[in-house]
This record gives structure tokens, C-alpha cells and sequence, in this order.
């Protein structure tokens, strides 16, 4: 759980590869037992993030949001963790996300839509929340969502209390 203290913080990200390179940046440093609960609303980048994150740690892809399986494990390539990539949004309660059985201890886990659900499935996580910025978050067409605009992204350590 050593992650370049650079990472953590707000920052303003430009385009769709600034985001992914973040999250090659960040999964480059992760390790078996990570958790990453992502929070943001539809569009802000969550699973450009995790497709990043991916490509750092070595996995095999193609990453793309789980929304229907509500769950993808990616194998290393390289002999490192495989993730595990969750997407909470039509999960009712965090009792149903730990009914997955996700192998935390052996796996890095990103959950997509997971605060208020996933943070008792470890001791400590990684928080990071993806913001659209002010004034477009509301009111986007479908075809807006993925555009390539700037997005504020914080990344915190957080502990259960």
C-alpha cells in the first residue's frame, strides 16, 4: 500500500489520456490488497481510470465498465495481482457487493459507485473521487458524457474508524 504521496490530492486533469495516464501512473505503485473506491456521477471518468490503471499494472484487457456483470477480473500478464474491476451502481447495499466473495488479500479491487458501499470491505482504501467541472454537471446529453473536458480527480488514503 505505498503510493507516491505526489498522487494523492486534487488535481485538474485535461483530456481522456491525462486521466488514463494518472491511473497508469497509480497502478504502476498498487499492490495485492489494494482497494480503490471510485465516486463520481455518469461520465467524469471512472472507468478511463481504471482502464490506466490497468495498463500499469499489466493486465490482461480489454477493461470496460462491468455495469451489466457487475464484475471483471483481469489477470496479470506480468506475474503481478489481477484486478478486480466492480461496478456498484445497481448493487442495493454493501451486503450485496460482499456477496461477491472478491478475493481482496490477492487481488486489487476498483470499485466503481462504492462509497457508502465498500468501505467495510478492508481496513483502509483508497478514495478517488472524479468531478466534471462546475456548471456541466447537470444537463449533459448523452453525447457530452464522454467528451473530452477537463475533470477534477482527489485521491485520499481513508482508514475505517
Amino acid at each position: 500500500m505505498s503510493v507516491d504521496p505526489s498522487l494523492l490530492g486534487r488535481r485538474e486533469i485535461e483530456t481522456a489520456d491525462d486521466m488514463e495516464e494518472l491511473g497508469r501512473t497509480l497502478g504502476a505503485t498498487l499492490e495485492a490488497g489494494d482497494l480503490l473506491i471510485l465516486t463520481g456521477p455518469l461520465g467524469a471518468g471512472k472507468t478511463t481510470f481504471t482502464r490506466g490503471l490497468a495498463e500499469g499494472l499489466g493486465v490482461r484487457g480489454p477493461v470496460q465498465s462491468p455495469t451489466f456483470v457487475i464484475a471483471r477480473t483481469h489477470p496479470s500478464l506480468v506475474g503481478r495481482a489481477p484486478l478486480v474491476h466492480v461496478d456498484a451502481y445497481r448493487l442495493g447495499s454493501g451486503a450485496e457487493l460482499e456477496d461477491l466473495d472478491l478475493d481482496l488479500a490477492r487481488s486489487i479491487v476498483v470499485v466503481e459507485w462504492g462509497r457508502g458501499m465498500a468501505e467495510d470491505l478492508a481496513d483502509a482504501w483508497w478514495d478517488v473521487e472524479l468531478e466534471r467541472p462546475v456548471g456541466r454537471a447537470d444537463g449533459l446529453d448523452a453525447s457530452e458524457l464522454d467528451a473530452d473536458a477537463p475533470r477534477i480527480v482527489t485521491i485520499a488514503r481513508e482508514e475505517r474508524r
